[in-house]
């Protein structure tokens, strides 16, 4: 199994970073897992914004020659891993940048008859690992699901990823938010895991 991390947080010295190094650890163990990629967006520089203009057009950015090698990272992978805190409901902008420019039109997807797309990106999996600082069970009930509901059936299961398995945890700056349990519970995961 190949695997790309899409790591998501401009602090290297943070908790996030603790558990972007628990996967690396427990994947570093996986027999399962014989290959790992990782995309640090705010490493890489990548520039979340949009541009359209006369030269640059919507339908056209899944051969933009910028973003090439981020499309490259997709295509290969069999997983992928996304690691990113939970900022007003919602993955933070540089992620959502992310996905605006990468799962595109005739790359992501393909426009059918009906109601629904055909997803070319059926196959691969995903893992969302994400905290915040609110209560575990805060965007199940203030926000209906939200967050769950944007990436799962918005995003994954459009373009045609099924399997999408999640990680909200909450509390994590307080000193009662069971850190390193929640940093033991991601190493085992990815050490284990086989599809």
């Amino acid at each position: 199994m190949k695997m790309l991390i899409v790591y998501t947080y401009p602090n290297h010295k943070s908790l996030n970073y603790a558990f972007f190094q628990n996967v690396m650890k427990g994947s570093s163990e996986n027999p399962y897992i014989t290959e790992v990629k990782v995309l640090d967006l705010y490493e890489e520089g990548f520039n979340p914004l949009l541009v359209f203009n006369e030269e640059k057009r919507r339908r056209d950015m899944h051969t933009d020659p910028n973003i090439e090698k981020y499309r490259k990272q997709i295509t290969w992978a069999d997983k992928i891993v996304f690691i990113y805190p939970i900022w007003w409901g919602r993955p933070p902008a540089m992620l959502l940048g992310y996905i605006d420019q990468l799962f595109a039109s005739n790359f992501a997807y393909k426009d059918k008859k009906g109601y629904f797309p055909e997803g070319l990106l059926k196959g691969k999996s995903v893992v969302c690992v994400s905290t915040m600082k609110g209560p575990t069970h805060y965007p199940f009930l203030w926000l209906n699901n939200a967050h769950k509901i944007l990436m799962k059936r918005a995003l994954f299961n459009f373009v045609g990823i099924k399997k999408v398995k999640f990680f909200e945890f909450g509390n994590m700056e307080s000193p009662k938010g069971n850190q390193m349990k929640k940093l033991e519970r991601i190493y085992k995961y990815f050490k284990k895991i086989d599809q």
